[in-house]
């Protein structure tokens, strides 16, 4: 986040200078006190609106220069069209969409928190500037000059005009943390592998101890022992070790089972032996983004003081061609005793969470388990851009991640599961093969996942065309969106804390 950007909330004012932004639905009505602060600016803005043909839509936006009878030098009149049927990721996106009318060169802004029907409430005002927050992030420190056209982004002081400053104050610490664990993950998500390697990715979440989350590392040695054979086939061929970072954050009742969160975290992906081709494989960068997830939920978990004990296991490696490096035909013999043989080393991601999810269920026997990861291509093309994918091997976890999908704009949509794919990757030298052919692949690999849960409650999100190039929105103009972290966040606060 940049350090010039500074967010406060205060009562309803007129700023005497910089940006003033309202709202209004889609019969252009502002609220009481926007109406009474703008005095006779207010009739201007339907006046405006005609000319400009704004119909108060949600996310549109009209923006006035040099406003008569105001200080400010600009006034943005944001539509919140039906204001009645706003939901809290409406008043997230809504926030987006007035900090995306902030110059970003520099200025003030005071945004004005209030509907036609009057002041938002705390929450969504504290959602609304949850929004201004993730939307004004920028990774942008490798760049050592800026031009005209790229003015550094978020020097800005924006304030939150709000009818109850100190409530809104309260609701916005929990946000305030979520959004420091989505910055944290998309910063993890951005950073180019030269950077963050395994060893370093580890080094990172150790940071979490200074928010009381006790962190273990796994390094080769302790892996070896515990028989980490699948994860540590795929680190084979790297000059960076591989690492296993255990967090738990213990918020709940003492001896109470936790919820556990496990992450993928391939730091690069080449393909290994199997490698890919040139084009876009830069973005091979991103394949730890379900690890990053995991690490941003733990900060957020943290930090608001979740009323829950949480467990967050991240498996690093980074997966390279070399004379060390995994061969197709190979067989692994994976932690829970099952062998598996490599069909394609590019199918790595399965190996990896496979002895994760094993140690995590035989060693924390949690609630539930969710997995996270940028696993198949395969899901991109059932489901683009827009739903991660799910699969799972219990309805109520389902419904629940279903649910708070809808909610944080985070969706999901439910894959299939059953016997009839696991024959699939069924293996004539060992218990499976880690891929089952060019149909159904990401079901396949979720199939070869359920084979190392037991039966623990779990659910695998395939997060590949969510959570790195994903679309830009009113809330993200990163290339790693964070994606996850606010799912399952409200996962947690909505049905596991006390």
């Amino acid at each position: 986040m940049p350090d010039a950007f500074k967010l406060g909330f205060a009562p309803f004012a007129l700023p005497a200078r910089g940006v003033l932004i309202v709202f209004c639905n889609d019969g252009l009505q502002l609220g009481p006190a926007t109406r009474d602060l703008l005095g006779n600016a207010a009739q201007m803005v339907r006046k405006a609106a005609t000319t400009e043909r704004f119909k108060g839509k949600l996310g549109s936006t009209l923006d006035i220069v040099l406003p008569a009878g105001l200080q400010a030098t600009r006034l943005v009149v944001v539509g919140c069209g039906q204001s009645s049927e706003l939901k809290s990721s409406d008043y997230l996106r809504l926030g987006g969409v007035a900090m995306g009318k902030v110059p970003a060169a520099a200025g003030d802004a005071m945004i004005l928190a209030e509907l036609p029907n009057g002041a938002m409430k705390p929450e969504h005002a504290a959602d609304l500037a949850l929004g201004a927050r993730l939307r004004v992030y920028a990774f942008d420190q490798y760049k050592t000059k800026q031009t005209d056209d790229e003015p550094k982004p978020g020097s800005a002081h924006v304030t939150v005009g709000v009818s109850e400053p100190g409530a809104t104050r309260k609701a916005w610490a929990d946000r305030e943390a979520l959004a420091d664990g989505v910055v944290l993950a998309r910063d993890l998500v951005n950073e180019p592998a030269n950077i963050l390697f395994p060893e370093e990715f580890a080094r990172r979440a150790m940071g979490l101890r200074k928010l009381g989350v006790a962190v273990e590392v796994l390094d080769v040695p302790a892996m070896k022992k515990l028989g980490m054979n699948a994860l540590l086939g795929v680190g084979q061929g790297s000059a960076h070790e591989s690492r296993v970072v255990i967090m738990r954050w213990n918020g709940g009742k003492r001896g109470e089972k936790p919820v556990a969160f496990i992450g993928k975290g391939v730091c690069f992906d080449t393909g290994g032996i199997s490698i890919k081709p040139a084009q876009s494989m830069e973005d091979m960068k991103g394949d730890m983004a379900g690890a990053a997830c995991v690490v941003g939920l733990m900060q957020a978990l943290a930090q608001r003081k979740a009323a829950v004990n949480a467990v967050g296991a991240i498996g690093l490696v980074e997966n390279m061609p070399s004379g060390n490096a995994q061969r197709p035909g190979d067989i692994v013999k994976t932690m829970s005793g099952q062998t598996i043989e490599i069909i394609n080393t590019d199918a790595e991601g399965r190996l990896v969470l496979a002895d994760v999810l094993h140690y995590v269920a035989d060693r924390f026997a949690p609630k539930f388990m969710i997995d996270l990861a940028t696993l198949t291509g395969a899901i991109i093309v059932s489901l683009g851009q827009e739903y991660a994918g799910l699969f799972s091997n219990d309805d109520k976890l389902a419904e629940r991640l279903t649910k708070c999908g809808e909610r944080t704009g985070e969706r999901v949509w439910r894959m299939p599961l059953g016997p009839e794919y696991d024959k699939m990757i069924d293996s004539k030298f060992a218990d499976m093969k880690n891929t089952g052919g060019r149909f159904g692949g990401s079901i396949t690999a979720a199939q070869l996942l359920q084979r190392f849960v037991g039966k623990t409650h779990w659910a695998h999100l395939d997060i590949a065309g969510t959570a790195m190039g994903s679309p830009q929105t009113d809330i993200n103009k990163s290339w790693g969106s964070g994606w996850g972290v606010r799912l399952l966040d409200r996962l947690v606060s909505d049905y596991y804390e006390h």
